[in-house]
């Protein structure tokens, strides 16, 4: 206090408010400056807390590298270089695995994929879409599916029109091979949650690309007036062959395991050629050798030997050398379908194996700064030009993916780096779309393989992968409002990591039993199709547009479709479902402790008046 006989305190200039004492001055922080840390540190908490995020990395604990003796730096270094090479040893097994996988599906699928694709209702746009999911789940590769619908085209078994809707089939069910890696990520939930979303925005803008493309190809024939256009002039083309390049470094270790015969899979598809009566995928000869005609008995045999790999010429034809292979499974006792099981098994095996081992040596390393600034880097975007970053981004998609000649193989890779926060679901958009334009590479080098009047159609059909591609960007890239793909998935991510179970049902429903449900219903013809088909499409239709209006514009519904709360809550809600599976023993012993009181800790109790004491001036308690 200051006394009535002394001065007051000196005014110092420096202070922002002019005073000594700012309590005794009365100044104290108004409500506004209050709220607006509250609001501020409440964004602080929702970045910490946003899923969605790239994870921070890990301080690095250890010793500063100056510190360290000459001995431990050598011994830094070689741990650091052991680490990168062991991740590059298990990605070669990964994608070997995947290569297992794709051959174990063909071998169980045999002559189904056949049976699929001479369905005699395959005209039907609808039915042919889904004939290009099934195709190309049983045969795990979209590169495979089109270029089987390529050598039909070609052979003059299929028309461009009717191979068109295949051809956007192929491009959903490729992405049955990510969706399926995501599920090894499934004991953490937000390395679960983003990997999900990262396997699943590709299945967005695929379905999304086809919906939209396919109704306007109905109903223009956009796609295949362009690429008629274009082929017109292509009589030169003549001949052309097949591009290596990662399969020069995974067949040495593929091909000792299993070998299947292209041909008649080909021949299975086509319903055409004198390996039609085959009875297995798995190779029978792996030379070829030219015997002249004149010869016979052990003559025959010696000149066979002796002219293995030699050129065809005039009086001989090329003929299997026996016993000419040497892999596991040749000249097995086993069905196709057992050693297509097996197969199975052992790829699951080496695929979850080699994604664990990768997900943790890379934990391990993303420490430390030079870490950050990588995670930094592959997630930022260009200055003074960011919204070139994402076409970038494609481009690199595509020439990584036209290296690797797999889309499967390219989005396989980026899941489980989505999964523990490196790459972002945003970034990984952009790489995934320029993923679906490098595999259409294949069909294009599969249909010049072909000869006569057909070459020209095996190239159009081609095209139209190409442009059906092309236009799906157009539409769901270059305006940031309109990549719903982003949303879709990262909807889907919340929902399985809640519900984990939802994500293997998803897969069974998406790839298996809804295209299946519509072959069968073919099989009815196209008035059953339509009969059962359009109602529930309809159905679909509306809800979503409802459920639409209720997030934004609730005013427009009348009062009882504001809500799903007059639904049975088996048919609006996950949840009774939920409590089933984990009234199961073996879900419930599985159960994460910390997810049994995850809903407690998010219930946020709101109260109409701010106070219950009128004369109490302190923050209320938000819970």
């Amino acid at each position: 206090m200051v006394a009535l006989n002394q001065d007051p305190p000196p005014y110092d200039a420096q202070l922002s408010n002019g005073m000594v004492n700012i309590a005794f001055s009365g100044d104290v922080p108004s409500k506004t400056s209050v709220e607006e840390k509250a609001r501020e540190s409440q964004v602080k908490q929702e970045d910490l807390d946003d899923p969605w995020a790239v994870t921070e990395m890990q301080a690095d604990d250890g010793v500063k590298w100056a510190d360290l003796t000459t001995g431990e730096k050598v011994k830094r270094v070689t741990i650091n270089i052991s680490k990168v090479v062991l991740v590059l040893c298990f990605l070669y097994f990964f994608i070997c695995s995947l290569d297992f996988l794709s051959s174990s599906f063909r071998l169980i699928a045999g002559k189904t994929t056949g049976d699929v694709m001479n369905n005699q209702y395959v005209k039907n746009p609808i039915v042919g879409l889904m004939i290009g999911i099934l195709v190309t789940v049983l045969v795990q590769s979209s590169s495979t599916s089109t270029s089987i619908i390529v050598s039909m085209v070609s052979a003059e078994i299929l028309d461009v029109h009717t191979a068109i809707p295949m051809i956007m089939g192929s491009n959903i069910g490729t992405s049955v091979t990510n969706t399926i890696v995501s599920l090894t990520q499934i004991g953490e939930r937000n390395e679960f949650r983003r990997a999900f979303a990262g396997a699943t925005v590709h299945d967005m803008f695929n379905w999304l690309s086809v919906i939209t493309l396919l109704i306007l190809e109905v109903t223009t024939g956009l796609l295949e007036k362009i690429t008629t256009a274009m082929v017109s002039d292509l009589a030169w083309v003549r001949g052309g062959g097949e591009i290596k390049m990662l399969k020069v470094i995974t067949d040495p270790f593929t091909k000792l395991i299993i070998q299947l015969d292209k041909d008649v899979l080909t021949a299975w598809s086509t319903n055409q050629g004198e390996l039609v009566n085959e009875t297995s995928l798995v190779k029978r000869f792996c030379k070829k050798a030219c015997m002249d005609h004149s010869t016979s008995g052990t003559n025959a045999t010696t000149a066979l030997v002796a002219s293995i790999n030699t050129a065809t010429s005039s009086g001989c034809v090329k003929v299997g050398v026996p016993n000419s292979c040497y892999f596991v499974f040749y000249q097995t006792v086993l069905t196709d379908a057992q050693v297509g099981i097996i197969l199975l098994i052992a790829s699951l095996i080496i695929l979850c194996t080699a994604l664990i081992a990768i997900v943790k040596i890379l934990n391990s390393m993303m420490k430390g700064k030079m870490a950050t600034i990588i995670k930094k880097t592959i997630n930022a975007n260009i200055p003074y030009f960011p919204w070139l970053t994402g076409y970038i981004a494609i481009l690199v998609g595509a020439v990584t993916t036209f290296i690797v000649q797999s889309s499967s193989i390219f989005t396989s890779t980026l899941t489980p780096l989505i999964g523990i926060g490196v790459i972002t679901v945003e970034r990984s958009y952009p790489l995934t779309l320029g993923s679906n334009i490098g595999t259409t590479t294949t069909a294009l080098m599969a249909s010049m393989a072909g000869e006569g009047e057909g070459l020209v159609y095996a190239i159009q059909i081609a095209l139209v992968h190409l442009f059906f591609n092309i236009f799906g960007i157009m539409l769901f890239y270059p305006i940031p409002f309109m990549r719903f793909p982003i949303p879709l998935a990262k909807s889907l991510g919340n929902t399985t990591a809640k519900y984990r179970w939802f994500a293997i049902l998803y897969l069974i429903l998406m790839f298996f039993l809804l295209p299946g449900f519509v072959f069968l219903l073919s099989l009815g013809g196209s008035l059953a199709l339509y009969i059962v088909g359009l109602p529930i499409v309809i159905i679909l239709f509306l809800v979503v547009i409802i459920n639409i209006l209720q997030r934004k514009k609730p005013s427009f519904l009348p009062a009882f479709l504001q809500t799903w709360n007059w639904v049975p809550r088996p048919l609006r809600s996950l949840q009774p479902y939920d409590s089933c599976c984990l009234a199961l023993p073996c879900c419930r012993s599985c159960r994460n402790p910390e997810d049994q009181i995850d809903e407690l800790q998010k219930v946020e109790v709101t109260k109409s008046v701010g106070r219950e004491n009128k004369a109490y001036e302190g923050t209320d308690t938000v819970f």
